[in-house]
Order: structure tokens, then C-alpha cells, then sequence
């Protein structure tokens, strides 16, 4: 369903801190040209916690409009309130994305039970499902018991690891059939090495030839290829999360002339010393920057 290479894109913002579409539609036609399968608008990267509703729908709307067919779109459609993660997986579906990521609810602390229902629930819209384990950003993780029981869903197709374990790639391989990529871009090819299928990632918004390389090669098991993409490309999978995703990736992109570095509060830009490094990041992996 989704196995290669998914950029999960940042959103550009203009001066005035509005969504930057025309910068939008360049990265976009970058990405393509670089070779991924998709983008993945509005999730972590995106800024989706500071976007309104209206920018959201517009987002999504707008890289699917861009894309035109030319990869998949895995729109970020996750809430809170089931509510509104069904709202805005309905809207992301008119829109014609192929697929939605949702992440788990980061502040209300539901159960495991709660979990199953919240996404069998979105599922029941029949736009088929990423689910999104990341721990570290919100209050709960996905048990494998839990991801086991919604793999079970046919509209439940992926999971988004990026709890930072590589063994439970293992543990999902043995327990449901649920294709499986990587949130973490420096544990990619770990992940793959024993049964994930791709990433969703935020490197690739600067190297997207490059990340997809990597993928393609472990892909075809050329595992000495894969290795060695991998370490050619480990400062940027390092030093692009010094700090809060998307700080450091919107500055590299700024760096190379792509975007204006501008966040909304309460991002907020990188140190001097934390910039330098990002610089040298840049250029240890040969990415021309102004």
C-alpha cells in the first residue's frame, strides 16, 4: 500500500506567517523530481498543531491538486477529539487523498479500549489508515496487542513506528499482517532490515533522491548499498533532530534557498551554535546551501 519513500513535507509559512503555497508547490515538484512514492502534508513536520481547520482542508487539498497523480498523498488527519480527526479524515478523502495518518491522541490519555474505538471509528470513513506510534510526543503508546486487534480492520493497512524500538518491527511482523514503515529516519534501515517496507520521512524534504535510494536498495536486499547510503547520510539523520521537529528541517531548507525560516509560536528558531551544526550537517553530506 504504501511501501517506499514518503516525505513527510513541511509547511512553508510568508513573513506575515501565512501558509507559503507557492513555496508549498515547489518543494512538492522537488520531491517528485527526486523520485518518492508520496508526500505526507500537515502531520509533525507540517506544523499540524498550529494550522486551523481551514489551512488544514487547504493544505491537503492543495497537495493533492499538486501532486496530480504523481505519488500517493497520505494526508494528517489525527486528533485529539475522534470527532474531529473524523471530520478532517472525511474532508482529506473528498479532497482525493490515498491515505490518512493518524496519530494517537496526545493529551487525553485514552485507553487501549478507547484507542481501539477512536480508530475503528476513522476507519469506518474508507480511506485506509496509517496508524502513528509516537510515544515520545504524545501520552500513549500503541501496545502491540492494541495494533494487532486494529490490523484486523481492512481499512487499518500501515503503521508508522517511531517509538525508537526496532524489535517491535519483529514483534508486529509476528503477531498481524500490517505493513510497516519507519518514523525515525535514522532507524529506516534497521526497521527494514527485519520487515518494515519504507519511511515516512523528514530528511528527504532536503535529500529526497537520496533517502530514496537508500529504501529502494534495501528494497531489492542490495543491503551493502542500503548500508552505505545510510552512513553517507547519517549527519542529516542525526543533526536535523537537535532540536523540535520541524526546527532543524526548516532551517536546512531555509539554508538552501528553498523556504523563509519562519515557525509559529511556540517553535522557535535554532541557536547560533545548534545552526552551525545544522551547517555542517549540510555539508558533511555535499548539500549546497547559501
Amino acid at each position: 500500500m504504501f511501501a517506499g519513500t514518503y516525505t513527510a513535507i513541511v509547511t512553508p509559512f510568508n513573513e506575515q506567517e501565512q501558509v507559503d503555497y507557492e513555496a508549498l508547490g515547489r518543494l512538492i515538484d522537488a520531491q517528485l523530481a527526486g523520485g518518492v512514492d508520496g508526500i505526507v502534508p500537515v502531520g509533525t513536520t507540517g506544523e499540524s498543531p498550529t494550522l486551523t481547520m481551514a489551512e488544514h482542508q487547504q493544505v491537503v487539498a492543495f497537495v493533492v491538486e499538486r501532486v496530480a497523480g504523481r505519488g500517493k498523498v497520505i494526508a494528517g488527519t489525527g486528533g485529539n477529539s475522534t470527532a474531529e480527526a473524523l471530520e478532517l479524515t472525511q474532508q482529506a478523502k473528498d479532497a482525493g487523498a490515498d491515505g490518512s495518518l493518524q496519530v494517537t491522541p496526545y493529551y487525553n490519555k485514552p485507553s487501549q479500549a478507547g484507542l481501539i474505538k477512536h480508530f475503528e471509528a476513522i476507519a469506518a470513513v474508507g480511506l485506509p489508515l496509517v496508524l502513528y506510534n509516537i510515544p515520545g510526543r504524545t501520552s500513549r503508546e500503541l501496545t502491540v496487542d492494541t495494533v494487532a486487534t486494529l490490523a484486523r480492520h481492512p481499512n487499518i493497512t500501515t503503521i508508522k513506528e517511531a517509538g525508537g524500538d526496532v524489535d517491535r518491527v519483529s514483534r508486529y511482523v509476528d503477531c498481524c499482517d500490517i505493513e510497516i514503515v519507519s518514523g525515525d529516519d535514522s532507524l529506516t534501515l534497521p526497521m527494514m532490515a527485519v520487515g518494515a517496507v519504507g519511511v515516512i520521512s523528514v530528511v528527504a524534504n532536503v535529500v529526497p533522491d537520496r533517502v530514496q535510494a537508500m529504501v529502494q536498495a534495501a528494497l531489492a536486499g542490495q543491503w551493502e548499498v542500503a548500508r552505505q547510503a545510510h552512513r553517507a547520510l547519517y549527519p542529516l539523520f542525526r543533526d536535523l533532530f537537535i532540536e523540535t521537529n520541524p526546527v532543524p528541517v526548516k532551517a536546512a531548507l531555509a539554508m538552501c534557498g528553498h523556504i523563509a525560516e519562519v515557525y509559529r509560536l511556540p517553535l522557535h528558531p535554532l541557536t547560533t551554535a545548534q545552526r552551525e551544526t545544522v551547517r555542517a550537517a549540510l555539508q558533511a553530506v555535499d548539500v549546497h546551501f547559501e
